[in-house]
């Protein structure tokens, strides 16, 4: 990879990064409103629920992008952490702050899939 796709990359990044940490800092999505009224109840527990799941999504893509930058600094950046191949341009341009070649990030998801399908079982017939 050549020194200006690198600065392309990192200048994404970095954005992204500025980006997400703006947005994380906004929390008054997942206070507490106390209603008289219990539809409203349910409705204000529903928002917070979605606003925590937002958060939780975006501080985990926050951690990704951190990760990339990181590699960057460290010179693996654009090569795959599990199989160590190189992540082609057009995965990176899609996604800049990928871990993974398509190959392995589909292996992640497959996996991910079974533990979350077998997780589902379990909790499944412990209630019964």
């Amino acid at each position: 990879m050549t020194k200006n796709e690198l600065n392309k990359y990192k200048n994404i990044l970095e954005t992204k990064r500025t980006e997400l940490e703006t947005v994380l800092r906004n929390r008054d999505a997942i206070a507490i409103e106390k209603s008289p009224d219990a539809l409203d109840e349910v409705q204000h527990a529903a928002e917070r629920e979605l606003a925590i799941r937002n958060l939780d999504r975006e501080s985990s893509l926050l951690r990704n992008v951190r990760a990339a930058l990181r590699r960057i600094d460290n010179e693996g950046y654009g090569t795959c952490v599990h199989c160590e191949e190189e992540i082609s341009p057009k995965r990176l341009n899609a996604v800049p702050w990928t871990p993974y070649c398509i190959r392995c990030q589909e292996m992640a998801d497959r996996m991910r899939e079974s533990e979350e399908g077998e997780l589902f079982e379990e909790l499944t017939l412990n209630a019964a």
